[in-house]
């Protein structure tokens, strides 16, 4: 835990992307998250950073309507930015990287136009995104992989096989899998049934050899095995 909360000196929203001319210029690692609305996406990446609001959470699914980057440990002058790309004095950590937050997907009221436009965009940036070095897929503990889910792992198999870039599932909320789950002794679990219908679904879409965490972001459960993989993009 020490070492995770030394490892993010500053982290700061820097802009949000709807397409790839908007992303911030390639010039460190990135990890990018990705799962099904309400996954807990957010809430995971502000017990990561140690942050209670760094990442929007709401009760409302499909909050997350762009590609929301966030620079861990750039400019020490960053936060103050008034408006993105303007000049900001001073250099970013040697070891700074970008969190990018996708869409969530299989929200039923994101209009059809929209879902699609999300999904051309993630193909994009996984296929030209050169500095990507992790991508977090995140599946409910509760109920393990849907179709979505399926479907994104037929992309990740397709896409990423031939690229840098890892891909490790991150099975969240494993604390409602517990009654009065606590960080010391009951920190989250999950079902072998879950776990049984993860691991088929891993092999029908060729993505069996895939790390997987399992995590809460109320029990902080997973910080420190995730934090093994957010160090490879701070190591570009």
């Amino acid at each position: 835990e020490a070492l995770c909360n030394a490892l993010v000196r500053r982290t700061v929203f820097v802009t949000g992307a709807v397409g790839m001319d908007g992303c911030p210029e390639a010039d460190r690692g990135e990890v990018a998250f990705i799962g099904r609305s309400n996954v807990g996406k957010s809430s995971l990446v502000n017990m990561l950073t140690n942050r209670k609001s760094l990442a929007f959470t709401s009760k409302t699914p499909g909050k997350t309507q762009q590609f929301n980057y966030f620079a861990v440990n750039d400019k020490p002058e960053l936060a103050r930015q008034i408006r993105y790309g303007d000049d900001v004095p001073g250099t970013k950590d040697g070891d700074s990287f970008y969190i990018v937050d996708l869409p969530g997907f299989g929200f039923a009221k994101v209009p059809q136009k929209q879902r699609q436009q999300w999904s051309d965009f993630m193909e994009q940036y996984f296929e030209q995104r050169e500095t990507l070095r992790i991508v977090f897929h995140l599946i409910d503990a509760r109920h393990g992989p849907t179709d979505e889910d399926s479907n994104i792992m037929k992309k990740v198999s397709t896409i990423l096989g031939s690229k840098k870039a890892q891909y490790v599932i991150i099975l969240t909320k494993a604390d409602k899998n517990v009654k009065g789950a606590d960080s010391e002794t009951n920190p989250g679990k999950v079902s072998n049934a879950v776990r049984e219908k993860l691991m088929e679904t891993m092999k029908a879409n060729r993505v069996a050899y895939a790390p997987v965490i399992l995590t809460s972001a109320e029990t902080r459960l997973g910080r420190d095995e995730v934090w093994k993989y957010l160090r490879l993009a701070a190591e570009v």
